[in-house]
């Protein structure tokens, strides 16, 4: 078990806990949440001893293993199944001894003596304690976990040092995977996934038996694995039973209850203060009044609860006319000098589509929305764009193409030199950049604040298509909800490439497929292309191994690859689809009917509730003969309260079964 008492951790003079407590229990998988800055990754280093507590105390375990990703990579020519392995230190150095005791060694010394044998006893008990550990599987076991992080075969014998950042960054994952730990540590590990390896990843950590501390601001991913949710929370760490979902719900109830219990104090608050303006001078009313102002001193005020997004923003309206905003015909894409990524496209963006991409890793989704922006020459084949087409394009070298030397105002004062600057301010203060951080230099801020920055540059061009290649990357969750928020209210077309499946579904209307070459609709929901990404992982686990030449098996199989069977069935498949969507559009009636029936009573109840509690602030509300309107008020006032909870309760089920 990890216990946390009475913490106190501070970085410079910011106080980010303070007499905090935990307790997580082992086996137990925790999401921690909170907005950034607030100290997450920082209780991560407390757990690894990169920091000193300020007070308090951390008790972990003296003999679990702990396992986190490492940040760098180092750039070594060693290949990447093998820096895999190398996370499972116990693995090497037990490797190490057998070497040493399988072979002739010589005395101490100058070397010059004669040659000692092994001593079979030491080999065998070597030998058992690494069967133990499942060291004759390890390499199997390595290649399991590249090739579900988007590792071919090929990939897996290439050098570390051929790989980029992002695929460095999978590698240092893989390797903390690889480690037989107690406690995992994993601080944003989708940042620089696709959907099929977060697909993945989710699986495998939902079936890992150790004790897990995870950050993300992947609602969906929280959901899948976490059975616990702590959140950072003025200073402490409070914790909720269940996943991300629940603790949202469970908060709002208690948010909603420390509201209602302000507001009832308030309510005492202005009553007492009335009595004692209206009887502080009175002689006879002197004493009852002294004694109401010692109860408003010694009063704990409630603090109002509200959980305010700092991010506020919204697309302008496109006012397009044209029917079609780019089109590729018979086109070829890919990079000069290597064959076609895609072949043979041929496909028509039109107004207001939104249309999400689905495909492995690889697959072409990066190349085909160059190619639809223009930034990437075709192959082969003829790409037409409307006259009108204003193009918004996010993918990560927007981010590195900003001036580190500028300021965000001086990167938004680049697209409209006429602008006001207030009016510039006030439009990057709805991306959370106010005050000196709107003039500072761009070179500080974080990678999330980066992407915040490019978003806002290209939603103030007022585009009207939208290719977004991972938008979410390094973005939290307050800031993922605004951008799906923005986009559910776009009315331009949108083409997005996510790992955030919250984001897809709330945003994409019709999803399409790359995979071998091929773009094509996909017939089913991202529910199917789960089951979908996990079934093909399944048979590459058991069906596409091959014995290596020390008899282990090795992963790494192509995830696209289908057997003739498959696609005889195809169309068998497809019609079952057909069915269950059906079905599921059926039981969806109802819910949605109940759920319309909800939001007007609601809509009733919340009308009463707030032309009663105007009533309840004016002082006419305590004036001595409306003291029987009172009472029935403040009991109407409890009603109503008590009726929305209980339809915002079921409201929130229906909308979850949904």
């Amino acid at each position: 078990m990890i216990r946390i008492a009475g913490l106190t951790l501070a970085r410079g003079d910011r106080v980010l806990l303070r007499d905090a407590d935990l307790a997580v229990h082992a086996g137990h998988k925790v999401g921690i949440v909170g907005s950034n800055g607030c100290g997450k990754s920082s209780l991560f280093a407390l757990l690894r001893g990169e920091l000193v507590l300020d007070a308090g105390s951390v008790e972990l375990p003296p003999r679990w293993t702990l396992a986190s990703v490492a940040q760098e990579t180092p750039a070594v020519e060693i290949p990447a199944i093998e820096f895999v392995q190398d996370g499972d230190a116990e693995l090497r150095a037990l490797e190490r001894e057998l070497a040493l005791a399988e072979h002739d060694h010589v005395r101490a010394g100058d070397g010059a003596g004669p040659h000692t044998a092994p001593d079979p006893a030491h080999v065998a008990e070597l030998h058992s304690r690494f069967e133990a550990i499942g060291g004759y599987r390890a390499r199997a076991r390595a290649a399991t976990l590249l090739a579900g992080l988007g590792f071919d075969e090929a990939a897996q014998a290439r050098p570390v040092a051929t790989f980029s950042g992002g695929w460095r960054m999978r590698l240092n994952l893989a390797r903390a995977l690889m480690c037989r730990s107690d406690l995992l540590l994993l601080d944003e590990p989708t940042n620089h996934l696709d959907l099929d390896a977060v697909l993945w990843l989710e699986e495998w950590l939902r079936r890992y038996p150790g004790t897990l501390l995870l950050i993300t601001h992947d609602r969906d991913f929280l959901d899948a694995v976490a059975g616990t949710i702590v959140h950072f929370d003025a200073g402490k760490l409070v914790s909720y039973r269940g996943n991300y979902a629940q603790f949202e719900r469970e908060r709002a109830e208690r948010l909603a209850l420390l509201q209602a219990n302000r507001a009832k104090q308030q309510r005492e608050i202005a009553h007492l203060r009335a009595y004692i303006d209206r009887f502080r001078a009175k002689a006879t009313r002197a004493r009852q009044a002294q004694s109401r102002i010692r109860t408003l001193e010694r009063m704990e005020l409630i603090a109002p609860a509200h959980v305010d997004s700092p991010f506020e923003f919204a697309f302008a309206p496109t006012a397009v006319h044209a029917r079609q905003l780019v089109r590729l015909e018979a086109a070829s894409l890919g990079y000069a000098g290597a064959p076609p990524v895609l072949a043979g496209i041929d496909w028509a963006v039109l107004a207001g589509a939104r249309i999400g991409l689905l495909g492995a890793n690889g697959a072409g989704k990066s190349t085909l929305l160059k190619s639809l922006a223009g930034t990437l020459p075709l192959i082969a084949g003829t790409r037409h764009a409307a006259q009108a087409l204003r193009l918004g394009y996010f993918a990560q070298h927007q981010v590195e193409q900003l001036r580190s030397d500028q300021s965000p105002l001086w990167h938004l004062r680049r697209l409209e030199a006429e602008t006001r600057e207030q009016e510039l301010r006030d439009y990057l203060g709805g991306f959370d950049f106010r005050g000196d951080q709107a003039t500072e230099p761009v070179a500080p801020l974080s990678g999330g604040e980066k992407a915040r920055l490019a978003l806002a540059l290209i939603v103030r061009e007022r585009p009207n298509l939208l290719l977004l290649d991972e938008p979410t990357n390094h973005l939290d969750l307050e800031m993922r909800e605004a951008l799906t928020e923005a986009l559910q209210d776009y009315d331009g077309a949108l083409i997005v490439v996510a790992h955030d499946r919250h984001l897809l579904r709330a945003t994409a209307d019709e999803l399409w497929w790359i995979a071998d070459g091929t773009l094509a609709p996909f017939d089913g929901d991202l529910d199917d292309y789960r089951a979908q990404v996990l079934a093909r992982g399944r048979r590459r686990a058991t069906e596409g191994a091959a014995e290596n030449p020390g008899g282990e098996r090795e992963g790494g199989e192509r995830a696209d690859d289908a057997t003739g069977g498959e696609r005889g069935d195809r169309r068998a498949q497809r019609r079952a689809e057909a069915l269950v969507r059906q079905q599921r559009s059926d039981r969806r009636k109802p819910l949605l009917a109940r759920q319309s029936v909800i939001e007007r009573e609601m809509e009733a109840l919340e009308g009463e509730k707030r032309e009663l509690e105007r009533w309840l602030a004016s002082p006419a509300a305590y004036a001595d003969d409306e003291k029987a309107r009172l009472v029935a008020a403040l009991e109407r006032q409890g009603e109503l309260t008590f009726s929305l909870a209980r339809l915002e309760t079921e409201w929130l089920e229906l909308a979850e079964a949904l």
